[in-house]
């Protein structure tokens, strides 16, 4: 049986207000229609200059992404430079670098989306990225304290119910759910709010700062959290210079091995000007209440 992490944990209450969620991630098609109407660039695709990065050598500052490559043989599971490298080229419209393209792939969800890029495109369509504590109200579909967006058995009937990884991380993912790799959007059955991908395929962007100690701070105060913001400032010890939001949901890469973040609750965390090959997002809207006269 797979853990939580520990940074999922105390377990607290919170209560968060109406909102309404797309059902899907934000698809290729979906951003191209973004891209189309505002000429917006995404941070992949721009050259990063000597002033943000001034210890980098000049042949460094290229416009790419990082994008993950199983390796050839088993490696130690705590170096994951060993699956990740930076991309030249790597972007939205070129997953896997300038040999790539999304033809045909216009009901994916988009990938290699900064936060700063998720963002504009959330102002764009009038919405805005859900906080975590509303993408894990959305993701748990109704039901209370279960493991999973659908339930306790990770395989119910043997039906796999989300797009994750099968096979030994990170040399081969043997497909067994249907999918090598990312997945179409609606290829497994929604929750029980009729959201689909809420665990596996990619993960998403919240509007949270991420910090490992916030539960606490939050289990701490008592009483019931009404829609929790996240905290004040980012900080992960790991890495305390880098700026980082919450991810949540999981991704195709997910596994009892190394990441089995499929489970509701488990969080994850980039740095806001970081895409990847499994990191995309999806937009909520907040319920405004009308009052008749």
């Amino acid at each position: 049986m797979p853990m939580a992490s520990n940074d999922s944990q105390p377990v607290h209450r919170v209560y968060v207000d109406g909102f309404w969620m797309d059902a899907t991630p934000v698809t290729n098609a979906q951003f191209e229609k973004f891209v189309k109407a505002t000429n917006y660039v995404t941070i992949a695709e721009r050259k990063p200059t000597k002033e943000e990065f001034p210890t980098a050598p000049e042949e460094n500052l290229v416009a790419g992404a990082v994008v993950f490559a199983p390796t050839d043989q088993e490696v130690p599971l705590n170096d994951h430079y060993q699956w990740w490298t930076y991309v030249k080229g790597a972007n939205w419209r070129h997953p896997f670098g300038p040999q790539s393209n999304i033809k045909g792939k216009e009901n994916y969800p988009v990938v290699h989306i900064a936060y700063p890029d998720a963002e504009a495109y959330a102002k764009w369509a009038g919405k805005r990225l859900p906080t975590e504590a509303e993408f894990e109200f959305a993701a748990r579909g109704g039901l209370s304290g279960k493991t999973y967006v659908w339930g306790d058995d990770l395989r119910p009937g043997g039906k796999w119910m989300a797009n994750t990884w099968q096979g030994k991380f990170p040399v081969q993912d043997a497909g067994e759910d249907g999918y090598k790799g990312i997945a179409p959007v609606k290829s497994f059955p929604p929750n029980g709010y009729g959201l689909y991908d809420m665990a596996g395929n990619i993960w998403e962007w919240c509007s949270d700062w991420y910090r490992p100690d916030y539960y606490k701070t939050v289990a701490d105060k008592g009483g019931v959290a009404h829609n929790p913001q996240g905290p004040d400032a980012p900080f992960d010890p790991a890495e305390p210079n880098e700026k980082k939001r919450v991810h949540r949901g999981g991704s195709f890469l997910c596994n009892e091995q190394y990441c089995s973040r499929y489970i509701v609750g488990t969080r994850g965390k980039g740095e806001v000007n970081t895409g990847t090959n499994h990191l995309g997002f999806r937009c909520v809207k907040s319920v405004v209440m009308t009052t008749s006269k």
